[in-house]
């Protein structure tokens, strides 16, 4: 790779790594598995940065890759005797609840089917629409709704009592 396109690969690797990292998290459930699903995304990335045209338009391609690397690795054995834990993020999103609120959401969150699970960090964490879900995953705007619908019954049976703050109005489309 010429030095030139390799700088601006490790220019954006530096400037997405957090956004990567916690996005990794919430689908993966502990940090360890999130630095992994990272390293390979962006390993993924570099070989094929030299077709990457438009740097500026390149965070929804690497938001697609990381879901369909995290897809792929829950299909994996090795992946499915993994532990998943609750640690908790490194600083809570603006308007985020309690600790102790955010420990039982991200262990419920990791208890979903891998799907479920990145259809929900999709939605309400990434906050991407019904549309916008579906592109990244590769699905149909309905599968993601239904999808939608049987996690959050999931999430609700495994948090009973837990209140459904803040609601999103795309939620319902």
């Amino acid at each position: 790779m010429r030095a030139d396109r390799e700088r601006e690969y490790v220019a954006y690797v530096e400037a997405s790594m957090v956004r990567l990292r916690r996005t990794a998290y919430h689908l993966s459930g502990n940090w360890h598995a999130a630095e992994d699903l990272v390293q390979e995304t962006l390993a993924k990335l570099y070989q094929h940065w030299n077709r990457v045209r438009d740097v500026e338009a390149l965070d929804g391609y690497v938001r697609k890759m990381l879901y369909r690397t995290f897809l792929a690795q829950t299909k994996r054995a090795w992946y499915r005797r993994i532990l998943l834990t609750t640690e908790p993020p490194d600083a809570p999103a603006p308007g985020a609840r309690e600790p102790d609120d955010r420990l039982d959401l991200m262990a419920a969150l990791a208890r979903l089917p891998a799907g479920q699970r990145a259809v929900v960090t999709l939605r309400y964490l990434e906050r991407l629409d019904v549309n916008e879900t579906a592109r990244v995953l590769g699905r149909s705007p309905g599968t993601v709704k239904s999808q939608t619908a049987n996690a959050l019954a999931n999430l609700r049976a495994l948090l009973p009592g837990y209140r459904d703050e803040p609601r999103r109005a795309e939620a319902k489309g």
